[in-house]
């Protein structure tokens, strides 16, 4: 009889052994699912979703765009330089490259155009045939500050008939975030650009020429 009460209480406590590692795994389990279920919303959370004109859905990942706006800047500020400074002996083209650059910068660029324009500048590229090219060499732009100073170290290249040119152009302004738009796609505005300083560093005799 005692024999059987203590089997019996054997049973009973392998019983109730086996019940609560049964119940601490489910909960381990249940805990695992639980934060592997709040990771993968966390990360759905990260993405948006583009409708591409009702036919496929176009999964894109969301950056921090705090991490890109160093990267918008520099290029912001090349493409301006870039459209200002390159001009051809075309007016419909220096006057397209002259309209999209002034939509990334304020008055103070309009202003160095127009002082360009009324010395006849412009009008010499066309009729002396010259093509005015520009490199962007470095872009220093402070980011601990607002708004961010910056300065720019271009190569100028300028094509003459009789002579091939070489400039260095230093620029100095301030950089604004402001609204994107088509025009201005990175969000930023050049404000008090300057040019600093431009000199001659080399000049080459053209070979092609009479």
């Amino acid at each position: 009889m005692f024999s059987s009460l203590k089997n019996l209480q054997s049973a009973y406590q392998l019983t109730r052994l086996v019940a609560i590692t049964a119940i601490v795994c489910s909960a381990i389990v249940v805990l695992i699912t639980l934060n592997w279920s709040l990771t993968m919303i966390a990360r759905e959370r990260e993405k948006i979703y583009v409708l591409d004109g009702g036919r496929s859905l176009i999964l894109a990942l969301r950056q921090d765009m705090a991490q890109n706006r160093p990267v918008e800047a520099r290029n912001h500020v090349k493409m301006f330089h870039e459209l200002f400074f390159t001009l051809s002996p075309d007016a419909a083209a220096i006057n397209s490259n002259i309209q999209r650059s002034l939509a990334l910068a304020d008055r103070s660029a309009f202003e160095i155009y127009n002082d360009l324009l009324e010395r006849g500048f412009y009008n010499r590229i066309i009729s002396a045939n010259v093509i005015q090219t520009i490199v962007v060499d470095s872009i220093d732009i402070d980011f601990e500050t607002y708004p961010h100073s910056s300065v720019v170290y271009s190569t100028q290249t300028i094509a003459r008939q009789s002579n091939i040119t070489q400039r260095s152009l230093v620029t100095a302004m301030e950089l604004r975030n402001v609204q994107r738009s088509d025009n201005n796609p990175h969000g930023f505005l050049i404000t008090n650009f300057r040019i600093v300083r431009n000199n001659e560093i080399s000049r080459n005799i053209n070979p092609h020429s009479d």
